[in-house]
């Protein structure tokens, strides 16, 4: 309970009534305990210039104008912070034919799909994405022209780095003049259409029409989860990416706050291809809200071509030397080894500060970082294998784990089949990092996965893939540890935010109490969000009559929970 030296005085902001505020104390840990019987006791929390000004026992008297909502036992929690997204991905994807599993599960139904494509008038290409070999094998240009041949066609895979081109956009798009070392070839040297890692040749080709990017549906659907921040992890960010998604959450469009992790130099595009004008978003309203900040430098690494030991070392060198942590792409064994590898005979992060406020941790323990349980800032990125052996240097480093639990549900039954070198079972870890004390957050990976936060908290206590086959049964987490893992400050995704007087209002707010959230997380609790104090969700015209101002100070006009607008569900 408390309160800060302006909390009296301008009647901004809102006050919230007999909410479960939870977590409300950086000494409280998080771990493998059940939550107390019945959830937290219920207090009245004001809110305003952007942040949290006191939390109290019930009975805060409203501030005149001030407008109420009465949570009637709900849970009120930090907003949930994605750490690991793409951001422009996600909003092209809206604009894009769906290929893959669920939607699409055998060739028929992809080429259905292709043809039913609606490519924007006047352009005629096919923008497809989320495609797995499941539905049709391994697909190359004469695949792709089989299936739809009349028009181009460029189709991703759904982990993201493989793009393929049929005969049409081959043709259009230039690929044979390409000498970049992305495109496959066969035996003679022509383009088999497969090209690996090119999304910013793609992009600044100019014989290839952008998608109009909605990033305000993106930050709409987000706000309705109770998402209020996230981490976006794209390589090779350009200026101009970074420029549009700045204006996007300048203007209101993504109302979230936003971290950019730094691109590594990027190889220039093939001539000629100028990059162009990104298309801006969709609906830009007039300048609201800050949040943007750069955060880590993004590394990507692939089997088959790994850098020598001393190579991924210098990039961590220049980077550390910079006053930048690392966030090291690791899906694979040999990925981890040489990451940490790396990372251990790297310099450390210049000028980083140890200095933290108290701190509530998802494992409970310091690492290297400090006493404080924060880290050195530096990341591992999916975390699909890490054998056990590894997780007492992981945890010595102070290195955060950014996993994806949401995978084991979309794809496990995938892995049960394709894996053959690791026990599929073993994927994605997450209890026993959580038992060794290693720093642990969660991201959706959206759109290479599902981009419900909700979803991937559920996946992390079940570990069942949508089969029904348990997965991995040792790693599930509980409830309230899974739903942790996106509770974390943007900028150290493992140190818990609470609530608590002087912290940011980035808030949601849940139709049940605690207990009842923790038994069935799903994003259809939602009911209100709050990002640095202003109502993102429900959004103006959704909400009515709802919330009104209090003028007498005595709760009239409460917004209830049966007047409260639907969320997703």
């Amino acid at each position: 309970m408390g309160r800060t030296q302006n909390s009296t005085g301008g009647a901004d902001g809102f006050l919230i009534r007999r909410c479960q505020a939870f977590p409300t104390r950086p000494s409280t840990v998080l771990s493998l305990d059940a939550p107390p019987h019945g959830g937290p006791p219920l207090v009245d929390v004001r809110i305003a210039a952007g942040h949290i000004v006191e939390v109290s026992a019930p009975g805060l008297p409203a501030l005149p104008g001030q407008p109420v909502i009465d949570a009637a036992g709900g849970a009120l929690l930090p907003g949930l912070h994605d750490h690991h997204v793409h951001l422009m991905s996600q909003a092209a994807a809206l604009r894009s034919v769906r290929v893959g599993p669920p939607s699409v599960v055998d060739r028929g139904g992809l080429g259905a799909a292709l043809r039913a494509g609606r490519p924007p008038a006047g352009q005629g290409w096919v923008r497809a994405v989320g495609y797995h070999p499941s539905v049709a094998g391994e697909l190359d240009r004469d695949a792709l022209d089989d299936l739809c041949g009349d028009r181009p066609v460029r189709l991703q895979h759904r982990g993201g780095a493989l793009w393929v081109l049929n005969s049409a956009a081959i043709a259009r798009a230039g690929v044979a003049d390409c000498p970049l070392p992305g495109v496959e070839r066969d035996a003679s040297g022509r383009p088999t259409g497969r090209l690996w890692r090119m999304d910013d040749w793609l992009r600044a080709n100019p014989a290839i029409p952008p998608v109009t990017l909605d990033l305000a549906a993106v930050g709409r659907q987000a706000a309705a989860r109770g998402v209020t921040g996230f981490t976006d992890a794209t390589p090779g960010r350009g200026p101009a990416e970074r420029t549009l998604l700045v204006e996007a959450a300048r203007h209101g469009a993504l109302p979230q706050r936003l971290v950019l992790m730094r691109p590594e130099p990027a190889p220039a595009p093939c001539e000629p291809s100028p990059p162009g004008p990104p298309v801006p978003p969709a609906h830009l309203g007039p300048p609201t809200r800050p949040g943007v900040v750069d955060g880590p430098v993004k590394i990507i690494l692939d089997d088959d071509r790994l850098p020598e030991l001393d190579g991924l070392t210098a990039r961590i060198d220049a980077a550390h030397l910079a006053g930048h942590p690392v966030a090291v792409h690791c899906v694979t064994r040999v990925q981890t080894v040489l990451t940490l590898a790396a990372l251990a005979a790297a310099v450390p992060v210049s000028g980083r500060s140890a200095a933290r406020e108290p701190t509530t941790t998802v494992a409970g323990t310091s690492g290297r970082g400090g006493d404080d349980g924060g880290g050195g800032g530096d990341r591992i990125e999916h975390g699909a294998v890490l054998p056990s052996e590894l997780y007492g240097e992981l945890r010595e480093r102070g290195l955060t784990v950014v996993t994806q639990p949401n995978f084991v549900a979309e794809r496990g039954d995938r892995y049960l089949v394709d894996v053959d070198d690791e026990d599929p079972g073993s994927l994605y870890p997450a209890a026993s990092l959580v038992r060794a004390g290693v720093r642990l957050a969660g991201g959706t990976d959206t759109p290479f996965g599902g981009a419900d936060p909700w979803a991937a908290v559920r996946a992390a206590v079940r570990r069942s893939t949508a089969a029904g086959t348990l997965l991995g049964g040792d790693e599930r987490l509980p409830a309230v540890t899974a739903l942790a893992l996106f509770l974390g400050h943007p900028d150290d995704p493992a140190r818990l935010r609470t609530i608590r007087p002087g912290a940011p209002a980035d808030l949601v707010l849940l139709r049940p109490g605690l207990t009842d959230v923790l038994a069935d997380p799903r994003a259809g609790h939602v009911r209100c969000t709050f990002v640095a104090g202003v109502l993102v969700h429900p959004q103006d015209g959704q909400q009515g009559p709802a919330i009104r101002a209090d003028g007498a100070g005595a709760g009239v006009g409460d917004m209830t929970d049966r007047e409260a607008a639907g969320g997703d569900r």
